[in-house]
């Protein structure tokens, strides 16, 4: 075994976990034992790996020791004692006997199979997403809430019922032929981006960023654009890999966050922008625009620009008008106003932004946007009480320590 060194447990154990599940739903065919088994070899892994160092193969350890976990769960389990069961168990203890976590042996990669079982047309489409950011992102119910912006309870019972309905209806573990694969297409593109979304500006914890995570979410568009390569698919991949090029300059030497408006630019990956802006000129060419492609133009604007000054502000309002025909939402308008704050002055976007206070009352980027533009405006108590809800609506460390030095210097 490999010795952990420097690299946290928990970042080693959180990049094995979504391929080792997809691989277990597919093997037994349940989320539930999947998931029980899985949970039960990461906690025999928090006990021995800090003990006996990692093993050279972490995603084949969790594998071996979840299967054997849920074949025990399954003898102790009385309703599973058909012959046909019993066959299965031992078949399956024979094919994973031989399986060494110290060689070079590889799991098979699921994933793409999982997030497409997740998003089947039987599914609702909140429960498609929520159920597939659970077991494929690895998100806890609370960030999935936050993301759905509803109650953790509201959820948890949202991905129950996601888990059953599959069970019930005895949907295929599969990925669509082509010609089938349009009906659930949205939804998939839809979890992705929520995948990364959370990985960009992670909700619990002492870091802004999931790096993981944002790397499996641009994997599976990669993916995605290979089996159906529309505009639409290659929106995302280049939307994503734009917004990852920007990474490094989030954060400064002290782990403190930098806004987009004063980032190092030098810092970017401008050979990933140079890629994506070739890319999405392709992409724009077919002439069938649609909502990723539109969030990719905005995101290539501001990394076309040399400095935020230079910024194509009245290009950005456009495409943010263009995007409110796909998703007509109170967060595009949001973003649209913060945008022609650069054009019109705070004063007349803050007008366009109270009018999306009563949608937006527990949504916290309302609240930092409404504060940045009160305080421009001189009403510094006024933005000391937004600075202050938004705080309070934020988990994340990094990003509460950024937005109380903002609040004190007011």
């Amino acid at each position: 075994m490999n010795q952990t060194g420097n690299e946290p447990l928990a970042g080693l154990i959180r990049a094995e976990s979504g391929r080792v599940l997809a691989a277990l739903i597919k093997y037994f065919s349940s989320f539930d034992l999947a998931e029980d088994a899985l949970q039960d070899a990461l906690e025999q892994a928090i006990k021995v790996w800090p003990q006996k160092g990692t093993p050279k193969n972490g995603g084949a350890w969790l594998y071996k020791v979840a299967v054997h976990r849920a074949i025990d769960r399954i003898r102790r389990d009385k309703l599973h004692k058909s012959e046909r069961t019993a066959q299965i168990l031992l078949d399956l203890a024979q094919s994973h006997e031989e399986v060494d976590p110290e060689t070079a042996y590889d799991i098979p990669d699921e994933r793409l199979r999982l997030i497409f079982t997740c998003c089947h047309p039987a599914l609702s489409r909140d429960g498609q997403i929520a159920l597939t950011l659970k077991t494929l992102g690895g998100l806890s119910a609370r960030e999935i809430a936050r993301a759905f912006l509803v109650s953790e309870p509201a959820m948890v019972q949202r991905i129950t019922r996601a888990k059953r309905k599959i069970s019930d209806a005895g949907i295929a573990y599969e990925v669509p032929d082509r010609a089938h694969i349009g009906p659930r297409l949205a939804s998939v593109l839809t979890t992705i981006y929520l995948i990364y979304n959370e990985s960009y500006a992670a909700f619990e914890g002492l870091t802004l960023t999931r790096k993981d995570l944002a790397n499996e979410a641009i994997r599976l568009a990669t993916l995605l654009y290979d089996l159906a390569p529309d505009p639409e698919t290659g929106g995302l991949q280049a939307l994503m890999r734009l917004h990852n090029a920007r990474r490094r300059a989030r954060l400064d030497a002290d782990n403190t966050l930098v806004t987009l408006q004063d980032q190092d630019r030098s810092a970017w990956d401008h050979n990933t922008i140079d890629e994506m802006q070739i890319f999405l000129g392709d992409l724009l060419s077919q002439h069938r625009p649609g909502p990723y492609q539109i969030q990719a133009a905005i995101s290539a604007l501001h990394c076309a620009a040399p400095d935020w000054q230079a910024t194509d502000w009245p290009q950005i309002v456009e495409l943010y008008d263009a995007l409110a025909k796909y998703d007509d939402t109170a967060v595009v308008a949001l973003n649209r106003a913060v945008a022609r704050a650069q054009i019109v002055g705070a004063e007349h976007a803050l007008v366009e932004i109270e009018a999306l206070a009563p949608v937006l009352a527990d949504y916290q980027p309302f609240f930092a946007a409404r504060a940045d533009l009160l305080a421009r405006l001189g009403r510094h108590k006024e933005a000391k009480a937004d600075f202050s809800r938004a705080i309070a609506l934020s988990g994340n460390e990094v990003e509460r320590r950024f937005l109380i030095k903002k609040r004190d210097g007011n």
